[in-house]
């Protein structure tokens, strides 16, 4: 019978054991050496039946296909816009995955986007020579406009989406802001600015804390302290008396 050697939760290093036997399975940056199951990176331990998952504490962004990210315009092109993603790498939007209108050879495409422009997109290919390019016909796809941009570590982008987009329908209602999370660590939020600076102090807190365990109830108490609005169970604002 095989062992687990770590409690569900917990940190771990690179090399660590985190069980013993072929009765698990390793995924995320969990990988299996001989009979035994070690963590490739810092990170935290999900143990779930015979499921062995290390979630990374710390590391780059890698665009996947599907995935929805921020960037900023950095140059136009004769076919399309360069997009910084906050990576080594730089994307390309070209005009057909851009605009759904004809655009003509040497139209002037910065009418349409220019640089310094920020856009929530859709990464619509990746390859093996990290080319990567993007869309914006998703119905989420959007230019942002004003509004103000953090940065947090990306593998921290599901504990601020939560489950079942739980934690940011929270932050959303909680601030009244608009939030656009990016999966490459960019988040842009728009709202009062009282308000914006509440979200920014409570991603933070997700960014500082999102190993360990209850934080969705401290962001929760966080909020209501700092909004001054009751937070129901079924993320339902009432204000306080």
């Amino acid at each position: 019978m095989g062992e687990v050697k770590v409690s569900n939760k917990q940190v771990v290093i690179p090399g660590e054991i985190l069980a013993e036997g072929m009765d698990y399975v390793p995924t995320g940056a969990a990988y299996r050496e001989e009979d035994k199951i070690l963590s490739m990176q810092t990170g935290l331990v999900e143990v779930s039946n015979r499921v062995i998952k290390v979630i990374p504490l710390s590391g780059p962004y890698f665009p996947r296909e599907g995935d929805t990210i921020i960037g900023r315009i950095s140059d136009v092109l004769l076919s399309g816009w360069r997009v910084e993603i906050d990576m080594a790498y730089e994307a390309i939007l070209p005009v057909k995955d851009a605009v759904n209108e004809f655009v003509g050879r040497g139209a002037d495409l910065s009418k349409y986007f220019d640089i310094g422009d920020l856009i929530f997109c859709t990464v619509s290919r990746v390859t093996s020579q990290m080319l990567i390019d993007l869309s914006m016909k998703d119905r989420n796809s959007r230019k942002l406009f004003g509004g103000r941009l953090l940065s947090i570590a990306p593998v921290k982008i599901p504990r601020v989406i939560g489950k079942k987009a739980s934690m940011v329908a929270m932050l959303k209602n909680a601030t009244g802001c608009k939030v656009y999370v990016g999966k490459n660590g960019l988040i842009w939020i728009d709202g009062e600015p009282k308000m914006e600076q509440v979200l920014a102090n409570a991603l933070q807190m997700i960014d500082e804390q999102a190993h360990t365990s209850g934080l969705t109830e401290r962001v929760k108490k966080f909020l209501e302290k700092e909004t001054g609005n009751k937070i129901g169970d079924n993320d339902e604002f009432q204000q306080k008396n």
